[in-house]
């Protein structure tokens, strides 16, 4: 297709080449008349007469010499969908540069690691993907469990390397610290606590406390996802649900079902448990509640178009401000 400012359209060119073929006016002559050089009027007229359309052709090569064989891109696209490896790996391995990797996983359609089921390799979802979303707080609150390593006193290996890192982890087995999650999917309002453990007495008494602080929002549940867990399978768990909470569950395998809660876990990870360097557990457990309303009332969501989940629920500012 022609670019805005071109001299000649198909049907310029075939003006300008009837004139010379047909008309037998000198090439100069017209190069003049339509404004452009004798090089590109002898060019159309050629084609012209040869009887070839007078659009642009693709400037695609007919021959790349350069391109690698079909048999190593064959091997690419299955070190990434075997292995599940990004361009960089995959060019340490093979030896190609990584540019040329990133080409040929684009031309055969591959996608993105961030879009693809690690567990079995397939896509998910499109780079485009349209996320779904409860149209009112409460119709759906999505409850999971993140369990994180216990920091030794003196500060843990993620900050301190595993030299110092495992000097002040000298008792070994520290064991985790388990984060209880109610995340509103609408909304993304979150109540959280952290608890030794992961039992069905301990989700249910947390969820009995998760539904009294969304309440005092103003905000009634009417159902709750989780996975597949023992503690939420339990006889106990259901019954703090009580008859009116609808419980549902995740496919097996796809967290991506509770992706609301999944999504707070990596924010709470990025901006909390990791973001900076604490020296002993309780140091870090000291700030969880001043984040979590930061969470809650002062962080903008892309989600939510850069409002706050307090912005979504009318009550939570003014309760808990």
């Amino acid at each position: 297709m022609s670019h805005a400012n071109a001299p000649l359209t198909p049907i310029g060119r075939r003006r300008l080449a009837s004139l010379i073929v047909e008309d037998g006016w000198p090439v100069r002559r017209v190069a003049e008349r339509f404004q452009v050089s004798p090089a590109t009027a002898t060019k159309w007229a050629a084609r012209y007469r040869s009887g070839e359309a007078l659009t642009d052709r693709s400037s695609r090569p007919h021959y790349s010499p350069a391109r690698l064989p079909r048999k190593r891109e064959h091997r690419i696209i299955s070190l990434r969908f075997t292995r599940r490896w990004g361009p960089h790996r995959i060019s340490y391995h093979l030896g190609i540069p990584r540019s040329t990797i990133e080409r040929v996983l684009a031309r055969y359609g591959m996608p993105k690691l961030t879009h693809i089921d690690q567990a079995t390799g397939l896509p998910v979802r499109k780079p485009t993907v349209v996320r779904y979303e409860k149209s009112a707080p409460g119709e759906l609150v999505h409850v999971d469990i993140k369990k994180l390593g216990r920091i030794p006193n003196g500060g843990g290996h993620r900050m301190f390397g595993r030299t110092i890192g495992n000097r002040n982890n000298q008792k070994r087995g520290l064991g985790y610290a388990f984060l209880h999650h109610a995340v509103d999917d609408y909304s993304r309002m979150a109540y959280s606590e952290i608890l030794t453990d992961e039992k069905q007495e301990t989700a249910a008494a947390f969820w009995e406390r998760a539904r009294d602080f969304f309440a005092d929002a103003g905000v009634q549940v009417t159902a709750v996802m989780t996975d597949n867990g023992s503690c939420y399978r339990s006889r106990v768990f259901a019954q703090a649900l009580g008859p009116h909470v609808t419980h549902r569950f995740t496919r097996p395998y796809r967290p991506q079902t509770n992706g609301k809660v999944e999504r707070f876990n990596r924010t709470l990870a990025q901006e909390w448990a990791y973001a900076e360097v604490y020296t002993s557990e309780a140091a870090r457990a000291s700030t969880y509640d001043a984040w979590l309303h930061h969470y809650n009332h002062h962080r903008p969501h892309t989600g939510l178009g850069g409002l706050t989940p307090s912005d979504r629920v009318h009550n939570l500012t003014g309760n808990y401000s």
